[in-house]
C-alpha cells in the first residue's frame, strides 16, 4: 500500500457569517488537536485553523459559499466521535454519525457535519489492517 503524504499545503473555504463559522470551527475542530491561529490579513476577512502553528485550514468571506467537502485526519476513533459530538453542539447538522464506511475503504472510520453555509465536513480515521 502507498504511504500516504501531505499534498495540499492549505485550504480555505468560503463562509457567508465569518463570526458565526468562527464560533462553529473554534468548537467543532477542538477534538482533532486544531486551534484557532489568527488571521492571514489584517482586513478581518479570514480566520486560520491548525495544528502547532500551522494554518492548515482557514475560513474567508472573501470567497464564495458554494458547498465544499473538507475530510479532517484523526488519530484516532475516538477523536471522530468527539469532533461529531463537538459540531453538533457547535450548530452544526447532522450528515452522518461516527462509523464505519466499508464502502469507501477497509477501516474507513468517519463522521460528517454540514457547517453554518452547508460544506460538508468530515473526521476520518483509517484503521490498520
Amino acid at each position: 500500500m502507498p504511504r500516504r503524504r501531505v499534498v495540499i499545503d492549505h485550504l480555505t473555504v468560503g463562509v457567508s457569517d465569518l463570526a458565526r463559522s468562527r464560533a462553529f470551527y473554534s468548537r467543532a475542530l477542538v477534538p482533532l488537536g486544531f486551534a484557532e491561529i489568527g488571521r492571514w490579513r489584517e482586513d478581518a476577512t479570514d480566520v486560520r485553523f491548525g495544528l502547532d502553528e500551522a494554518p492548515d485550514f482557514g475560513i474567508s468571506t472573501r470567497y464564495g459559499t458554494e458547498p465544499a467537502h473538507v475530510g479532517f485526519a484523526a488519530d484516532r476513533r475516538e477523536q471522530v466521535d468527539a469532533f461529531y459530538a463537538a459540531a453538533l453542539t457547535a450548530g452544526g447538522r447532522d450528515n452522518g454519525p461516527p462509523g464505519l464506511r466499508p464502502r469507501y475503504s477497509d477501516g474507513y472510520y468517519a463522521a460528517f457535519v454540514l457547517d453554518p453555509d452547508g460544506h460538508n465536513i468530515e473526521a476520518v480515521h483509517h484503521d490498520t489492517v
